[in-house]
């Protein structure tokens, strides 16, 4: 392949991704720059349920659910869903509810019918115990980023929101692994705040997700909330989410954290599980969000080739192509880089280091390879 093709491509696929990031992503990082100081409502503090699910989390809920229960809010409950565990979460649980009156426990033994696969069959029953209108969703193994976490989620719920995407973002530990997770979790953050600024909401996390009970109970009752075990979260957006009704919180107190996995056997399974729910999302998100793969795909392999061709052939940056490609290369790297640092200073303040995202940046097209059988395809069977 000669030079002058590489170099085409690339400009295209450079194009592409300019595009993509001046229309979609400059405009949610501006959003985010003027939502991270919104204040927490001290006044109207409405009753809320916050519904955790939890299967084998013995350790997780002795560590985290302490933060939960002593959140600076006057009236709120926290049910935890107790599915099938055969380790200490049953005592454990029992031993928490003695010192905190708020604390509710619904067990689901293992011979219990399942309605619903995977975790939505725990869901349901916490959203059936839940005695407030307005929920609070977060798992075991997260840990609030402050006692003004519930307070910042809720309040766009107050104001007439409906549902409520937050940060469920992961501690910052030593490796390759971690700098990358970090990395496409803030991506995928960005992801979320673009297409719903856009009009077209189409996830949310559920380790940091607020709604209205009557829309999950409504959203159980689709058909595509039976679709996959998982995904409990992008399917209560896909059925129920509007850009009037939907609001991101980008808030650092409104955050939450979990331990990232630590090797790469168990991140692999969690995603696979995770992006199940890719191939159900709206045709026009879902090929926007293929376009956009697909161009950082072709960017980066035709930077390969072009500087591998220029290194091992002693070319010299000579012709229009080429020193257009070179242009673009240098543009495009220098715009997202920029957009995913300024981004990150929104949502980890206390954080410096941004010299992991350049990695990201080009292991996400690895990313994709590796995991597009699940995004089109393949589903996971087990929330476990």
């Amino acid at each position: 392949m000669s030079l002058t093709v590489v170099a085409v491509i690339l400009c295209v696929s450079a194009a592409l991704q300019l595009g993509y990031f001046l229309v979609l992503l400059w405009p949610a990082v501006c959003e985010a720059g003027r939502n991270e100081k919104e204040r927490m409502m001290e006044t109207n503090q409405p009753p809320v349920s916050v519904v955790i699910c939890a299967c084998n989390e013995a350790e997780n809920l002795k560590r985290h659910l302490p933060a939960v229960l002593l959140q600076c809010y006057a009236d709120f409950e926290v049910i935890v869903i107790n599915d099938r565990s055969d380790d200490q979460t049953a005592q454990v649980l029992l031993e928490m509810a003695r010192q905190h009156p708020r604390l509710r426990i619904v067990t689901i033994s293992p011979e219990a019918p399942r309605l619903f696969p995977g975790k939505k069959f725990a869901l349901s029953k916490g959203v059936a115990a839940a005695a407030n209108d307005f929920l609070l969703l977060t798992d075991a193994d997260c840990q609030p980023a402050s006692p003004y976490w519930l307070s910042a989620m809720v309040q766009p719920l107050t104001n007439g929101k409906e549902i409520v995407a937050g940060f469920g973002d992961f501690y910052q530990e030593k490796g390759a692994l971690n700098a990358f997770i970090r990395g496409e979790t803030l991506h995928t953050f960005l992801q979320l705040l673009a297409y719903q600024k856009a009009g077209m909401p189409y996830m949310a996390v559920g380790r940091n997700l607020a709604c209205r009970k009557y829309l999950l109970e409504q959203a159980a009752q689709h058909p595509l909330w039976r679709a996959t075990p998982s995904g409990d979260d992008d399917m209560l957006v896909r059925i129920g989410a509007t850009k009037e009704n939907m609001a991101v919180v980008t808030n650092p107190a409104a955050q939450t954290y979990s331990a990232a996995k630590s090797d790469f056997k168990s991140y692999i399974r969690q995603k696979q599980r995770h992006l199940s729910t890719g191939k159900l999302y709206r045709k026009k998100v879902s090929f926007l969000l293929a376009l956009y793969a697909v161009s950082h795909a072709f960017f980066w392999m035709s930077s390969l080739f072009f500087f591998g061709i220029i290194i091992f052939t002693k070319n010299h940056f000579s012709g229009s192509w080429v020193m257009l490609a070179f242009l673009f290369f240098t543009l495009r790297c220098a715009l997202f880089w920029y957009l995913l640092t300024r981004f990150q200073r929104h949502l980890r303040p206390k954080e410096k280091r941004v010299r992991f995202l350049p990695y990201f940046d080009f292991m996400w097209l690895l990313y994709n390879f590796a995991f597009s059988p699940y995004i089109l395809w393949k589903n996971k069977q087990d929330w476990r």
